[in-house]
This record gives C-alpha cells, sequence and structure tokens, in this order.
C-alpha cells in the first residue's frame, strides 16, 4: 500500500477530489497554508494500492493545473530601496506537489 500526500490549490481541490471519489479511491481533505503566497491549499490524503499509482497520479495531473498570477515584488530593505514602489512580478502557481509514501500498516477503526 502506499499514501499520497498531494498539495493543490483550492481552486483544484473540488475536482481533484470528485474523480478520486469517482474512481472508488478514498481521500481526505485538509486546508492548508503555506508556500511562497502564503495562501490556502488543500493537502489530500490518499492510500492506494501500489499498482494504483500511475491512474491515482494521472487523475491528479488532469485535474490539478498551473497558473500565471501577478504578485507585488517587495524588494529588500535598505535605504536605495525605501524610495521605491513594489513592482508587480508574474509567477506560475498550482499545480501539485505529490509525496508518496510506503505504508507499513493500514487500519480503520
Amino acid at each position: 500500500m502506499l499514501l499520497i500526500l498531494a498539495i493543490v490549490q483550492n481552486q483544484d481541490a473540488g475536482g481533484l477530489l470528485d474523480s478520486l471519489i469517482a474512481r472508488d479511491y478514498r481521500a481526505t481533505r485538509i486546508q492548508t497554508v503555506g508556500g511562497f503566497l502564503q495562501e490556502g491549499n488543500v493537502t489530500v490524503l490518499a492510500v492506494i494500492e501500489d499498482g494504483q499509482l500511475a491512474d491515482a497520479l494521472g487523475i491528479i495531473q488532469t485535474n490539478c493545473h498551473t497558473r500565471q498570477r501577478y504578485v507585488n515584488a517587495i524588494p529588500a530593505l535598505s535605504e536605495a530601496s525605501m524610495l521605491t514602489t513594489p513592482c508587480p512580478i508574474e509567477v506560475e502557481v498550482g499545480g501539485a506537489t505529490v509525496f508518496v509514501f510506503d505504508v507499513v500498516r493500514l487500519e480503520r477503526i
């Protein structure tokens, strides 16, 4: 057995969970915050059989997309930067960060 831990954007979480459940995967959704933008995201946990890994990763890839977003760059604090205003820069956000762990033991209580 394997444990998939996938960190995804809020916008992608609903579709991802619907797709996993439609394929009879059990999944748990945990609201989390982190990363460069300090915005809300979702951590999805799913336990699967070894032979289901490619299918589960395909579902994640299909449902989790990268996006372009503008954020205000704040220059490092120095005398020169105190006179400048932050300017927006384009960054890529989204997709999924996926970790796969071996499960030694699973108990449903």
